[in-house]
């Protein structure tokens, strides 16, 4: 399996919201040329929950197609409708993904046994890995580790996005997992360092949209055991990691992106603009993380 810096890519969109095809290609050219080690194409931060099924299926085909194996491409297809889940991970199979994330069912709040037989069903209806994706702080639902442990028995269920930012309890299921092929994976970029130093296998990030360099070296010193390094580009790269959360993600990140030039300042209801207030607060951070000249 992969391992290191994993974008969660944005989607970008033109002024009046529509998907912009060349610049999604101009990004993924630009983390093939800034040492991204995989991209995840239409996750939380692709903001999927906005586009429809058509524009799901077309952003996960169009990554795959740009990157022409050259990395690792995961699919973003979590949905709170099994059914759906089951749709999109066969979609994303058919189109030559090499993974899928899929994220705890939000909003419904299943019990520990519905995230079970929910991602069982996704497994059982596809040969493509899945990769688990809790994030409690979006879903509204927490999967345990016991769950977690139990379904690190379903075949190709494969791996953890862990963006749980609780470095006790990732630590433990690192523990509990060691000496298999189950892999887990930072989701929360303020604690990936940690992690990672602990035995994660990478850190599935949004700051790599706007400092993939300095993420993929960070990740290469932690996997390495190379605690001082690693520290050292994740102090300069912290501003990033709480200044792109200022406001719901992915909020900030698109902002950022489109102060380096690279995309245009599109964004979907319900999420707006990132607020003026905070402008000052992003862009100091770009520049501390050397992304932008002072």
């Amino acid at each position: 399996m992969f391992q290191g810096s994993i974008v969660a890519l944005i989607t970008p969109m033109t002024t009046e919201g529509e998907v912009d095809w060349v610049a999604l290609d101009r990004l993924v050219d630009f983390h093939l040329e800034h040492e991204t080690d995989a991209i995840v194409a239409a996750g939380t931060t692709g903001e999927p929950s906005t586009l429809s099924f058509a524009e799901h299926f077309d952003v996960i085909r169009r990554v795959i197609e740009r990157v022409k194996g050259r990395i690792p491409v995961i699919a973003g297809t979590g949905a709170n409708n099994t059914a759906e889940a089951v749709e999109l991970t066969r979609y994303a199979a058919k189109v030559g993904a090499d993974y899928c994330l899929s994220a705890t069912p939000y909003y419904n709040k299943p019990t520990q046994e519905g995230l079970y037989q929910h991602y069982k069903a996704i497994a059982e209806a596809s040969d493509l890995p899945i990769i688990l994706y809790n994030v409690p702080g979006r879903t509204a639902v927490d999967m345990h580790n016991e769950t977690v442990l139990r379904l690190t028995q379903v075949d190709n269920i494969v791996a953890l996005k862990d963006a749980t930012g609780d470095l006790e309890r990732g630590k433990a299921l690192i523990d509990a997992v060691a000496g298999t092929d189950f892999r887990i994976y930072s989701g929360d970029d303020a604690t990936a360092c940690e992690l990672i130093l602990m035995g994660a296998h990478g850190d599935i990030s949004v700051t790599a949209n706007v400092a993939p360099n300095q993420m993929h070296e960070m990740c290469v010193a932690a996997l390495k055991g190379d605690a001082a390094r690693a520290h050292q580009i994740n102090t300069r790269l912290m501003p990033l990691h709480t200044g792109l959360f200022v406001e719901s993600s992915p909020i900030p990140v698109k902002w950022a992106v489109q102060a380096m030039g690279l995309v245009e300042g599109g964004i979907r209801l319900p999420l707006t603009p990132l607020s003026d207030k905070y402008h000052p607060t992003v862009r100091e951070a770009l520049q501390l993380a050397g992304v932008l000249e002072a």
